[in-house]
């Protein structure tokens, strides 16, 4: 039976099983090639070949014209390629200056060049941060993550709340959400309404 190489993966196999990992990484809803081309900005006929591609190595399940899971093996890979990403998103923050709006496009870039050995060194230099700058959990070398207790901000009924995380995926949304002070650890009062602020791209914590 066919497996996989880690060494051996391409740059887009990688981008597909980090992108199959985020898509449900907080909302728990089947993916299907629709959703996974969206995800990754190509068309769906790119995407039902690679995962068929993927599917050949073991490294997911998928049922025709239904949903795409990672298996075991998959997942560890993409755990492999959150890890690189969020570290170097951090790194890019706390070291070079970046915005936080800024980090995502250029950490795409460098995770697929660096390797395990470095991403290890930089993550002890940076002092083991737990979280990225947006407030996702960063996986441990095995592929462990921690227990997370947030709701999306659109989705909480309570009249207080710290900001766990904030969605990474618009820019323009980071900057925003920066200047009205909505950042991972700030204190919320609920509003009525939410209607200054896109709040499903908000994860917060009941205080």
């Amino acid at each position: 039976m066919p497996g996989y190489d880690p060494r051996k993966l391409t740059t887009s196999e990688e981008d597909y099983l980090k992108a199959l990992y985020l898509l449900t990484e907080w909302e728990e809803t089947p993916v299907g090639t629709g959703a996974l081309a969206d995800q990754l900005g190509l068309s769906p006929a790119s995407a039902t070949a690679m995962v068929q591609k993927l599917a050949a190595k073991n490294l997911v399940d998928h049922i025709p014209r239904g949903a795409i899971s990672l298996r075991a093996t998959g997942r560890r890979e993409a755990l492999r390629m959150v890890r690189r990403h969020r570290i170097l998103e951090t790194f890019l923050r706390d070291e070079l200056g970046y915005g936080w709006d800024e980090v995502h496009d250029e950490a795409e870039q460098l995770e697929h060049t660096v390797t395990d050995r470095f991403i290890d060194a930089l993550h002890a230099r940076l002092g083991h941060p737990a979280v990225d700058p947006h407030g996702d959990a960063i996986p441990s070398a095995a592929g462990v993550l921690a227990a997370r207790d947030a709701q999306r901000l659109d989705r909480f009924d309570g009249p207080r709340a710290v900001i766990c995380r904030v969605s990474d995926e618009d820019p323009e949304f980071l900057r925003r959400a920066k200047d009205l002070g909505l950042v991972p650890g700030a204190v919320i009062e609920i509003p009525h309404g939410l209607d200054y602020i896109s709040a499903s791209l908000i994860w917060v914590r009941e205080l």
